[in-house]
């Protein structure tokens, strides 16, 4: 028998956690009804609904209509979707799903490294389209002795560290404080890409970090350099990034994230040095899984009265 506790879902974030919150809850699709629908639905669950299930990096604007809502439990770990300005004034609490995703992140920012230090994707096509028939494929660049740059050094960074030392590849980051770490540290994110010879953002989105990769750290990267984002598209001014792989400013790019995703500009596809992927970094069955289940422990924890389990705070 599922619980007699309404939870309101915002959006369509991974179907396997809704339906398990389908079986557990009394649920209801937010994103299944019209506009008209949406704001009758959410009046008559006023005073009878507590919680709200979203996506961490998009929510619908009409949840904070809700309220009675005590609770957002957001399925990811940048948590730019939500309003905090709302959240604090109301007294709503946020979850979000961290450290279950970072061994995956982590995974993709390493596939990412490898295939635009080594070329992957362009020998490939060069085999598919008989090129190699011609003529050896050009040389590409070695991992070791490189450095790798990292902003934002948190949880998903210190599993990047961990893939990267056996490839014999050198460590510094840039974090708003240093820590206590065998690494360089660099107090300017502009310092630390002179320094670098692969610069990885893994910035969270908000308006804290947007853009703040520019034409200036791009630059200071230098022409040899690759940029690497396994964090938020909002991160980079995509309008530089573009103007500095088209003129080699910087030799390539590997990016998991967009600004406007699923939206990426024509001038990009077109550019055999980026590498592009569809914002999978957390997408493996077995971490979706746990992110799904850490949501749920979450939502359990509050009706319950217990202390929650990832608490974001405000």
């Amino acid at each position: 028998m599922p619980s007699s506790e309404n939870i309101l879902i915002a959006n369509a974030f991974d179907s396997e956690t809704i339906a398990k919150l389908d079986e557990k809850y009394i649920t209801h699709h937010l994103w299944e009804y019209a506009e008209k629908g949406k704001t009758e639905l959410i009046r008559n669950l006023d005073g009878k609904c507590q919680a709200v299930a979203t996506a961490s990096w998009v929510c619908d604007e009409r949840v904070y209509d809700l309220h009675s809502m005590k609770i957002i439990a957001a399925f990811g770990v940048g948590v730019e979707g939500i309003n905090f300005l709302k959240t604090k004034r109301n007294g709503i609490k946020v979850t979000n799903t961290p450290g279950v995703l970072n061994d995956a992140v982590a995974d993709i920012a390493i596939a990412l490294i490898l295939t635009t230090m080594r070329n992957i994707i362009n020998a490939e096509k060069f085999v598919r389209n008989n090129s190699w028939e011609e003529g050896p494929f050009p040389p590409s660049r070695s991992l070791a002795g490189k450095t790798l740059g990292i902003v934002g050094l948190g949880r998903i960074g210190d599993a990047i560290v961990h893939r990267a030392l056996p490839f014999k590849m050198k460590i510094a980051y840039h974090n708003r404080s240093t820590k206590n770490l065998p690494y360089t540290y660099y107090p300017s994110i502009l310092e630390l890409a002179n320094n670098s010879d692969i610069l990885l953002c893994v910035l969270p989105g908000g308006e804290g970090t947007r853009k703040i990769i520019d034409g200036q750290v791009l630059q200071a990267l230098g022409p040899e350099g690759i940029f690497i984002n396994v964090g938020r598209g909002t991160s980079v001014d995509e309008k530089a990034l573009m103007a500095a792989l088209a003129d080699g400013s910087i030799a390539g790019a590997g990016l998991d994230v967009l600004e406007n995703e699923p939206h990426v500009p024509d001038p990009m596809k077109k550019m055999d040095n980026v590498v592009l992927l569809p914002h999978i970094g957390s997408a493996t069955f077995e971490t979706r899984a746990k992110m799904g289940d850490l949501l749920i422990n979450n939502l359990e924890a509050y009706f319950s009265g217990k202390p929650l389990p990832s608490e974001v705070e405000q």
